[in-house]
């Protein structure tokens, strides 16, 4: 069986309380808490920085926290939220002029590294780069906001990069020592997120559909619900 990730997005959350929002969703069985960082350049938006990481994990959250970086440019803030405390970095190809070299940074800081691509982003940025990530995000929305419905033509999209990644089982390389999980970001809910699993991600990112339910622990168990019996 597939070994799924919930991501709740701190986003949605209510910032007035941060810390006890955070501790709500781990004690109603998230696995990771996914941090949206944007900086009104890239996307047309501003959230939050690596203070915000680094005043978490003071408080005690030792939960993965899984940074997504829609930044420009992307290396400084890459080393603050490793030396914050972050476990898995994502940025755009299109906002470094470096790709490989902000890869090997973000894992020489001893995080782990992936690659975001948004609705229109090609594949052609994972030619070579694919087997030196942990992770491949793929934009189910266009980035800026929370709140934004699964734009469906990102499943063949998702089908494709899970084809990719298959592809690479048997190869005697670094990537096959360790899972590149294929995350999925933008509008997850009840309704799609086994559609989604079935195209072949194994990472879910919900904002909106967890913070702004009454009862995280019911929907995140139903969110899990949706993936039973889902096979590799």
């Amino acid at each position: 069986m597939t070994n799924f990730l919930i991501a709740p997005s701190i986003l949605s959350a209510d910032f007035a309380c941060l810390g006890e929002e955070v501790e709500a969703v781990i004690a109603a069985d998230a696995d990771v808490i996914h941090f949206d960082v944007m900086d009104n350049h890239y996307v047309p938006n501003l959230t939050i920085g690596p203070l915000v990481c680094a005043a978490l994990r003071k408080r005690g959250i030792e939960a993965p926290i899984d940074v997504h970086l829609m930044v420009s440019p992307v290396d400084r803030l890459v080393r603050d939220f490793a030396e914050a405390g972050a476990t898995y970095i994502s940025f755009h190809p299109e906002a470094t002029q470096h790709v490989d070299r902000t890869i090997d940074l973000i894992r020489e800081l001893g995080c782990r590294p992936g690659l975001a691509l948004n609705p229109a982003t090609s594949l052609a940025s994972l030619d070579c780069t694919l087997a030196k990530l942990d992770l491949v995000l793929v934009m189910s929305v266009n980035p800026g906001f929370a709140g934004q419905k699964f734009i469906p033509g990102s499943m063949p999209k998702i089908r494709a990069i899970r084809d990719r990644i298959d592809s690479l089982a048997g190869a005697d390389n670094a990537a096959e020592r360790r899972q590149i999980r294929l995350e999925v970001d933008g509008g997850i809910k009840l309704e799609n997120i086994r559609a989604v699993a079935e195209a072949g991600a194994d990472m879910f990112v919900a904002g909106s559909a967890i913070f702004g339910s009454e009862d995280y622990a019911s929907t995140i168990a139903a969110l899990r619900q949706a993936l039973a019996d889902i096979s590799e």
